[in-house]
């Protein structure tokens, strides 16, 4: 007897075209919920999900539970690395910027 082939879409993410714009960051939780991330999201301290300011995060859709939630995390394709970047200066006389 021939087994069917196994059909169970892969826990897939979002189409980046339907996230807000600046929201450059998504992350699918366990449960297989999926959410876009205006800041980048951080491990929740009990595992399973993702966390960021509740303003911060959005529903961005739902797919299969997924064990490995944690590899998740994806960065909007192009967005920019503001990471190295320094930060605004305080007020006159700062001169921390070029």
């Amino acid at each position: 007897m021939d087994t069917p082939p196994d059909t169970t879409p892969a826990p897939q993410p979002p189409d980046w075209s339907l996230a807000p714009e600046g929201w450059d960051w998504s992350a699918q939780d366990a449960d297989g919920r999926w959410y876009w991330y205006r800041t980048e999201p951080v491990p929740g301290i009990g595992g399973g999900v993702w966390r960021s300011n509740s303003r911060n995060q959005q529903y961005a859709g739902a797919g299969w539970p997924n064990p490995d939630w944690f590899d998740s995390l994806r960065r909007r394709p192009g967005a920019e690395d503001t990471s190295s970047i320094p930060p605004h200066p305080a007020g006159p006389g700062d001169t921390s910027r070029p």
